[in-house]
């Protein structure tokens, strides 16, 4: 059985669609991204997030993924400036289909220092650091 947050979930990913990100994403959602200690808080900023990150990342493709109710763990692979990841998303959807907490995690270690490079660069440029 296909869960259809995980189908708008990988239209956002493989379609780049930023207008279907902003509306699943909650106003207040929180963000743990794997290179800074503190989450960040609000949709603008997750949003912003989201989609740099999917322009970094370079092969992207998922592999296993659970969902358990509003639960879901996504795992993945992609490359970065030639560096490979693997990594895993956990989303936590509320019981209106939008989603309320969203956290990365990646290795190995210098595929994560290319990665917060990467993001590091475009988070100051856009004033969120």
């Amino acid at each position: 059985m296909t869960d259809s947050r995980l189908e708008q979930w990988h239209q956002v990913v493989f379609q780049r669609d930023q207008e279907l990100l902003r509306q699943l994403l909650a106003e207040n959602i929180e963000f743990h991204s794997p290179t800074v200690w503190k989450p960040k808080h609000g949709r603008d900023v997750a949003q912003f997030i989201l989609m740099n990150v999917i322009d970094i990342f370079q092969g992207f493709e998922y592999h296993r993924q659970w969902v358990d109710g509003n639960e879901m763990a996504l795992e993945f692979s992609a490359t970065i400036d030639g560096k490979s990841i693997k990594g895993i998303d956990l989303i936590r959807w509320d019981d209106n289909g939008q989603i309320i907490h969203f956290e990365v995690m990646v290795r190995p270690l210098n595929g994560l220092q290319k990665l917060f490079d990467e993001m590091n660069a475009r988070v100051v440029a856009a004033g969120f650091a």
